[in-house]
């Protein structure tokens, strides 16, 4: 999740699950030997544990970007080959690399020789017309022999053409079966589904067949699916942070970045849907997005939003 699952979106998540395995945003390996590196990998330790994801095909440069990763305090470094973009295949990593199993098997060895977190892998269950499931059997053979014991795999395959991003996570039919199908097939991995999943209650039927789920889109768009999270799949008996405690801390959280530097809007995009599913939903979202560029605005703003989500009665506000 390029550009969408970026520090700011952490931390919101960690006010509303404590113990959730967060992903960083897919960052390429070429962003992080040539660019501002500091813009990529920091984060507050506020949203441990985080897991580092990288895009490459270098076995070199990828263990490079795995040790910075580490020195950074990642607790997992994810090799994604799962994206099916122009962009990404340009760049020959992503979801193409599918076909090269053996070049992905020599980047997890190298990584797993330079690290001492677990080196994971992000993948798709095919692409093209290479989706049968002892292709993805013998994908999975070749990488986990090489040191990779997770694979998080996208029950979707991926078109490399004719499909764009948004098609690839909509229009091949979800095929969570294969998922099962190969931890059965290989119970020493630990394999995760990915997918389509929108609710906790699938959560937990999925987590009868494999070790464990990854939520995506959904905890983005509705990042309050994730309260419950806890005290289902952690036992912690902690009453989940309500909304309005969520935006309060969250609140706070943007004023400390404003100050730094960061520009609002890209605070309070990440914080959209926190009201996903409840009545004043749509003012809270139609407020924040008319306002937030306007001179002056400050996190005020997300407290003036606030009163319209929270307000049972119209409040009328002015600025």
């Amino acid at each position: 999740m390029m550009d969408w699952t970026d520090r700011h979106d952490r931390y919101l998540l960690r006010l509303i699950s404590r113990h959730t395995l967060l992903y960083s945003e897919m960052i390429p390996a070429a962003a992080l030997l040539h660019g501002d590196r500091d813009r990529y990998l920091a984060f507050d330790p506020f949203e441990q544990p985080v897991a580092l994801q990288i895009g490459g095909s270098d076995p070199k440069k990828m263990a490079f970007c795995a040790r910075l990763g580490e020195d950074h305090g990642y607790r997992e470094i994810n090799m994604n080959v799962g994206c099916p973009s122009d962009r990404v295949q340009a760049g020959r990593f992503g979801a193409c690399l599918m076909l090269q199993p053996q070049r992905v098997a020599d980047c997890v060895h190298a990584m797993s020789q330079a690290v001492r977190v677990p080196v994971t892998v992000k993948c798709r269950i095919g692409v093209d017309d290479r989706d049968s499931f002892e292709d993805l059997r013998a994908f999975v053979r070749i990488v986990s022999a090489a040191g990779c014991g997770v694979f998080i795999v996208h029950a979707r395959k991926a078109w490399l053409r004719g499909l764009n991003p948004r098609q690839n996570r909509r229009v091949p039919v979800l095929r969570h079966d294969t998922v099962h199908a190969l931890k059965r097939e290989l119970p020493r991995l630990t394999v995760v589904t990915n997918g389509g999943i929108t609710s906790l209650d699938e959560v937990e039927r999925q987590l009868t067949r494999v070790d464990g789920v990854m939520i995506g889109r959904e905890a983005y768009g509705n990042p309050y699916v994730l309260a419950d999270v806890d005290r289902r799949f952690y036992a912690d008996p902690r009453p989940p942070r309500s909304r309005r405690r969520v935006l309060e801390a969250y609140i706070d959280y943007c004023a400390r970045q404003v100050d730094a530097g960061f520009a609002l809007h890209r605070l309070t995009r990440h914080v959209l849907g926190l009201f996903h599913g409840q009545p004043r939903a749509r003012r809270w979202r139609r407020y924040l997005s008319e306002h937030v560029r306007r001179s002056g605005a400050d996190v005020e703003l997300l407290r003036a939003a606030a009163a319209l989500a929270l307000s049972p009665h119209p409040v009328s506000i002015r600025q």
